[in-house]
């Protein structure tokens, strides 16, 4: 047998090896990712619907979940809203807040992004931009303010904050929230999604 017919065999057995290690791994760890995703979940809805007691998923797409918020009485208390979609580098999943009318956005959050760091990245940072989602007024498409401003009572009720250096980051956030609520919104209407206002 020749150095060449050795040298395959052996990247051919290493890499078969390395293969069967990594599918062990995948079958041992995929649970346990899977419910620490669902853990994810559960935490952001709490946060983005406060008073959320228990929840329900009324609507389940690709890119989108919409889940049915509950207090302890078991009443409707707001929409928590699942969306995917594309960002400036890659994939921005995000989940946000309403009321049942999909009228006010309580909150938003991050759920996983893979935004430049130190730019992008700084949409997961409550200071820089979460905060400027909080109480908006969601009747009408949000807008982006540009250039940022410091303060909430700056911006009027159906703005957002841009984050200087990064307003595509932004921008990606600012469309999937407001593609995903005229989605939900038209789903209500037609009365795909259950709930009472």
């Amino acid at each position: 047998m020749n150095l060449y017919t050795k040298m395959i065999v052996v990247l051919t057995f290493v890499g078969l090896i390395a293969g069967g290690c990594l599918s062990v791994v995948d079958l041992l760890t995929r649970e346990r990712i899977e419910l620490n995703r669902q853990k994810e979940i559960e935490e952001a809805i709490v946060n983005v619907v406060p008073g959320t007691k228990n929840y329900t998923a009324a609507l389940e797409e690709k890119d989108l979940t919409v889940y049915e918020a509950k207090d302890e009485m078991d009443n409707l208390i707001g929409y928590a809203i699942y969306a995917r979609g594309t960002g400036f580098q890659d994939i921005i999943t995000l989940m946000f807040g309403t009321d049942t009318s999909l009228n006010k956005i309580n909150r938003l959050t991050i759920l996983e992004q893979k935004e430049t760091p130190g730019l992008g990245a700084k949409i997961t940072d409550h200071d820089a931009f979460l905060q400027f989602w909080e109480d908006r007024d969601s009747s009408k498409a949000l807008m982006l303010r540009k250039p940022a401003v410091k303060t909430k009572e700056e911006l009027s009720s159906i703005e957002v904050n841009t984050i200087t250096g990064a307003t595509i980051s932004s921008e990606k956030v600012l469309n999937i929230v407001n593609l995903s609520l005229e989605h939900v919104r038209s789903l209500k209407n037609e009365g795909s999604l259950g709930g009472e206002e």
